[in-house]
């Protein structure tokens, strides 16, 4: 049987902040979203960049594991479930391996009326990272270009069938940075039952030069970035509206 190969972005050996410990970040090519503050415009294309097998990445893997083994194995993106035939294979073939597997996803390609291909996944995968742009629908897609519905309904989803799960929020001044909308962030995940970790990442704008060396126009060039004081209110606002439903 030929191998699947996976369409990589790049790869990060030992990467920090994607999730428990230090990690073995894959990178995905290609995402249906256009976040605008996305800060790799270039995972954006499915054109194909460079082509690597599930034991390719794994031989990559062990390379290093002596860095990682107490963190594991994250796939990102771009958008990882585009390729989700090969994530899943990844994961398997990691889990046989006793790897720690971590998916970080924004959830946009999960459709609840056919789940088979992500409930396969899932049985492979021992956290989802979750990136929840905005939780209003009609921002997120002035934010992002796509709606949110069912990235909220693949929260619902992974909440149901018990999967461990880190959100991830990213605060934009004069955007997400809204006391309205985070209390209601704070309500919605209120709800949910196997959230771990709530991620507040304060928007910056260290992306600016990739777009110009890109050609691309920066669509927030005039915000400025996110204080560490106004995290912290973002993150006390969230908190609010989940203690305002569990009170």
């Amino acid at each position: 049987m030929t191998e699947i190969l996976g369409n990589i972005h790049s790869i990060e050996s030992c990467g920090t902040v994607d999730g428990p410990g230090v990690r073995f970040v894959v990178f995905m090519q290609g995402c249906p979203m256009r976040c605008q503050y996305c800060h790799n415009p270039d995972s954006w294309g499915t054109e194909i960049n460079k082509q690597m097998s599930v034991s390719e990445i794994l031989e990559k893997y062990d390379g290093v594991k002596e860095f990682v083994k107490n963190g594991g194995l994250t796939v990102t993106g771009g958008e990882p479930l585009m390729q989700i035939d090969f994530v899943t294979e990844l994961f398997k073939q990691a889990k046989s391996k006793g790897i720690h597997t971590a998916l970080d996803t924004s959830g946009i390609l999960f459709n609840p009326k056919n789940t088979s291909k992500i409930d396969e996944l899932l049985k492979y995968t021992d956290l989802v990272l979750l990136d929840i742009k905005h939780i209003d629908n009609a921002e997120h897609k002035k934010l992002t270009g796509m709606p949110n519905t069912n990235i909220l309904e693949f929260a619902k989803y992974l909440s149901d069938k018990n999967i461990p799960m880190w959100v991830r929020h990213v605060v934009v001044p004069g955007i997400t940075f809204n006391e309205r909308y985070l209390k209601y962030l704070g309500m919605f995940l209120a709800e949910l039952r196997n959230v771990q970790a709530l991620d507040v990442l304060p928007y910056h704008n260290m992306a600016v030069p990739k777009y110009e060396s890109l050609g691309i126009e920066y669509p927030l060039k005039n915000v400025n970035p996110l204080t560490k004081e106004e995290a912290i209110i973002a993150r006390n606002y969230i908190l609010d509206g989940i203690k305002s439903v569990r009170k």
